[in-house]
């Protein structure tokens, strides 16, 4: 695909503005925040990238080509006249998923079964050939064709082989890392870390490290894909080497050494410190003023709810004890239980979709 074409990164509804913000940083320059993501124009090695550098992006997708529709006849002639095979190797298993809105076609089932009529017309798929995900949207009668580029979603980084109770995604992590203000240039602790995402991620930001290094992609099996600019655009990653620590406790022994088992997959050993204690027990690291965050339970999933206010009460006076000059990053889905840590929160965002529920980050300035 000679000209560019728009591009589309996924992400949490309400977490647009943070995700574009990283992509603007990340040199994707004309991104701009829509519902449900950001979009921005680009070609396949765009894609490429956005695969391999977005910490924030659930999927990339990218948008192959547009038309009219007003029936289902109409869908059947423009699918199949148009160029699957510009983007589809021949031996591509490729899924349709299609959804309606507002459009004069309205059977999502009928209109996946033209569009997938049209493909089998030119293509010839094995059994063991890779499988593809083709994203249409038929919208105000029009159609939009997206391919999912990432395949597997974005927060599976690669590297990761233990998960904890109630896990939070990477990718909805580094976005909390970025909303209070995380660079990479501070320690990062995490009293309550269960599988340690919150430092993993922080450790791999102060790196510089793609977070994609360790993963495949379903653009790998795209006709455009081009195997050795791939291959170059993987070894040109940077790696900073800012040189913090950082701090992971939890009062479950199995989590410390899940934790560290993730560390060592992804190559953070060295950088983060894991201790098996109480919350009671935390004391300050020594050396400079950092960031504390966690995800600590909330009763939904995790947890008896009315006992949990003694846990939010003891981390509140341990950090306003102990941790002058750290901020607080605090991610709950009870307003009760964050206000009975007594920590002077800033006012706060906008609750967010995870796991069925709605939940909030919480943030201190610097404790006195």
């Amino acid at each position: 695909m000679s000209k560019p074409f728009e591009i589309f990164a996924i992400t949490v509804p309400g977490m647009e503005e943070t995700l574009c913000d990283e992509a603007i940083e990340a040199g994707f320059k004309n991104a701009q925040a829509v519902p449900g993501g950001v979009t921005f124009m680009g070609h396949w090695t765009t894609v490429w990238k956005a695969n391999l550098w977005l910490r924030g992006a659930t999927r990339i997708l990218a948008r192959i080509g547009q038309f009219r529709v007003f029936h289902l006849a109409e869908l059947d002639r423009k699918a199949s006249e148009f160029d699957w095979a510009d983007h589809f190797k021949p031996s591509t298993r490729v899924t349709v998923d299609v959804t309606c809105k507002n459009s004069k076609i309205y059977h999502q089932g009928a209109a996946a079964e033209r569009i997938s009529t049209a493909l089998t017309k030119v293509l010839s798929p094995t059994q063991d050939g890779p499988v593809v995900a083709l994203k249409v949207r038929i919208e105000n009668n029009l159609c939009t064709l997206s391919i999912d580029t990432s395949g597997a979603p974005l927060h599976r980084r690669g590297f990761k082989s233990f998960v904890g109770k109630a896990p939070m995604r990477e990718t909805l992590v580094a976005l909390f890392l970025r909303q209070c203000g995380y660079t990479g240039d501070e320690p990062v602790l995490d009293p309550m870390c269960g599988s340690g995402t919150f430092l993993l991620e922080a450790a791999d930001i102060a790196t510089g490290r793609a977070p994609g290094r360790y993963r495949s992609f379903a653009f790998e099996q795209l006709a455009p894909f081009q195997p050795d600019r791939w291959a170059a655009l993987k070894a040109d990653l940077s790696d900073t080497q800012k040189q913090h620590t950082f701090y992971g406790s939890d009062r479950n022994e199995g989590a410390i050494t899940g934790a560290t088992q993730n560390a060592k997959r992804a190559d953070l050993a060295d950088r983060i410190h894991f201790t098996h204690q109480s919350l009671s027990d935390l004391t300050r690291p020594n050396g400079p003023n950092g960031l504390v965050i966690l995800n600590p339970p909330y009763g939904d999933r995790i947890g008896d709810k009315k006992r949990l206010f003694g846990l939010y009460a003891t981390l509140g006076k341990v950090l306003k004890e102990r941790f002058a000059g750290w901020r607080v990053g605090l991610v709950t889905a009870e307003r009760q239980l964050a206000q009975a840590t007594e920590l002077p929160f800033k006012p706060q965002s906008a609750p967010i979709p995870h796991g069925g529920i709605r939940i909030t980050l919480y943030q201190t300035d610097p404790l006195p």
